[in-house]
């Protein structure tokens, strides 16, 4: 998320990932301003105009919160109030609008107080490092940038390689020259490149990567253990011990050992863990939570009622890590109720 504090009442925002959007649903209330550009319809006063015509212009708004909501699982954001100052002054007062933002919107949100947790969810984002990911072989390669626990993937990208059992003019270079233009269209600053695939074509692209002046100040990471290219290869790599080892700091590893940590004191019979809404909720209670990742999903079933429920774990200090299904991380925690913590003491149902 990108923030900048206006004073100590206004911040103006710019969400990056659908993690952003998440923070933006827990922070908003009902009461707050919200303040952004929109575009209104307005009807002419001119002789003879037709009165079912209007002229759209853009204008920037305050809009006093009256409802917000997640809209299409987690890409966008719903803000809808009542129109307390505008830009334009044929725009009424007193109406309703609403804002729909998506990522890369900017709007500036106003509180009478903010309160610590939610200035640490603004602020939670800012230092979180991505990586591209490069799944690579002679036949094709899969792409995808990873920040906190999203994937987002780009197409395939096919060498059009005949294989060895045709002889072809296939000229690798190119084919590595149109993989590198694709990474430089999602490389953000500060972000690292992992490679990895079968043979020795990753280390051949990571070499011919480093020769380029535009990629040369990222950090290049070939990974050897990976024997599948394309997409399949990038899903591989998130599932494996190696993503946690090279990206220990990163929030899909730390979900990810959060859940093997679950599946393995499930085995243990311990109860040092729990699963679902209603078993996290009760060991919230009391306290007893040290950690937990929940799933999109767990936000679907009952929006405002997880709202609160995060806002009241997040106040207690727990680690929380959200995760979707973009990745089999995301899956495995919808097919186990959408919530798994860990406890930092057994609990007897």
């Amino acid at each position: 998320m990108i923030t900048k504090n206006i004073d100590e009442n206004l911040i103006s925002v710019i969400p990056e990932d659908s993690d952003d959007l998440l923070n933006l649903r827990r922070i908003i209330k009902q009461n707050d301003k919200v303040i952004g550009d929109t575009t209104r319809v307005l009807k002419q006063d001119k002789d003879y105009s037709r009165p079912d015509k209007g002229e759209r212009i853009k204008i920037r708004i305050a809009l006093t919160v009256e409802k917000i909501s997640l809209d299409d699982v987690l890409d966008r954001l719903r803000i809808g109030g009542t129109i307390s100052e505008s830009s334009n002054e044929s725009v009424p007062h007193g109406t309703h609008h609403s804002f729909i933002l998506k990522i890369n919107d900017g709007i500036t949100i106003s509180k009478k107080k903010w309160l610590p947790f939610e200035k640490n969810l603004l602020e939670s984002s800012n230092n979180q490092v991505g990586f591209v990911l490069v799944a690579i072989d002679t036949g094709d390669s899969g792409i995808a940038r990873l920040r906190g626990t999203h994937l987002e993937f780009m197409p395939n990208i096919y060498s059009g390689s005949g294989g060895k059992r045709y002889k072809t003019n296939f000229n690798i270079e190119k084919f590595f020259e149109q993989v590198q233009q694709a990474i430089s269209t999602i490389l953000k600053e500060g972000d690292s490149i992992v490679i990895f695939g079968p043979g020795e074509t990753k280390k051949r692209f990571a070499n011919f990567i480093q020769k380029s002046q535009n990629l040369q100040k990222f950090k290049v990471q070939v990974v050897e253990g990976i024997d599948s290219g394309g997409e399949d290869g990038i899903y591989t790599f998130t599932k494996s011990n190696t993503m946690k080892e090279i990206m220990s700091d990163s929030k899909l590893a730390k979900a990810s050992s959060i859940i093997d940590e679950v599946m393995h004191l499930a085995n243990k019979k311990s109860k040092k863990f729990t699963m679902g809404y209603n078993e996290t909720f009760n060991a919230n209670q009391m306290g007893a939570v040290e950690s937990m990742v929940f799933s999109d999903k767990a936000i679907q079933d009952d929006e405002q009622k997880m709202i609160d429920f995060l806002n009241d774990i997040e106040s207690k200090g727990v680690k929380m890590y959200s995760v979707d299904s973009s990745t089999d991380i995301g899956l495995r925690v919808t097919g186990l109720g959408g919530i798994v913590s860990l406890l930092r003491y057994s609990i007897e149902s």
